[in-house]
């Protein structure tokens, strides 16, 4: 395997629910986690490495380089336990990011992970006067679990495949 994950601090979660904001479409995903870390106070568990990231690295605000990293932090919302999956970046091709995934969902079993929240932007023609947030999932059941937060339910037909 090419993708490694770095543990930063010793934790102990509880059935977590992890969310992820990576790049994306208008990088949506992205700013909602890093604001979640940032207020949340989130503290960085494990850095994600890999020799499929991109070949690019990022200037910092002291005009050093920094190679590309996805890092996954923890934080405590009502006694639940919340991972947060965020990054500069994703994998560069399919094969890569099954790889990724695959050595993500592997670290969240053996943390007894229930959930995994996947949040990304829609790329439109023109900006609605009226946002909506879209939901959708691999069973029905958990898109009835989030009925009560006014989400849109019909999405099929507003976006074609989710990339990534």
């Amino acid at each position: 395997m090419v993708t490694h994950l770095r543990k930063i601090r010793d934790f102990k979660v509880k059935n977590p629910i992890m969310i992820e904001g990576l790049p994306g479409i208008g990088n949506v995903g992205k700013i909602a986690v890093d604001f979640m870390i940032d207020n949340l106070k989130a503290k960085k568990i494990y850095e994600v490495h890999s020799y499929h990231f991109p070949n690019a690295v990022f200037i910092n605000e002291k005009n050093l380089v920094e190679l590309p990293m996805v890092e996954v932090y923890h934080t405590k919302v009502n006694n639940g336990d919340i991972l947060l999956l965020a990054g500069d970046i994703q994998p560069i091709d399919e094969a890569s990011c099954y790889e990724f995934c695959d050595k993500i969902l592997e670290m969240f079993k053996k943390l007894n992970g229930k959930e995994i929240i996947t949040l990304g932007g829609i790329g439109l023609q023109k900006v609605p006067l009226s946002p909506k947030v879209y939901c959708t999932a691999n069973t029905k059941s958990i898109i009835n679990e989030y009925e009560s937060a006014n989400l849109q339910q019909d999405i099929y037909g507003v976006v074609g495949p989710i990339i990534g």
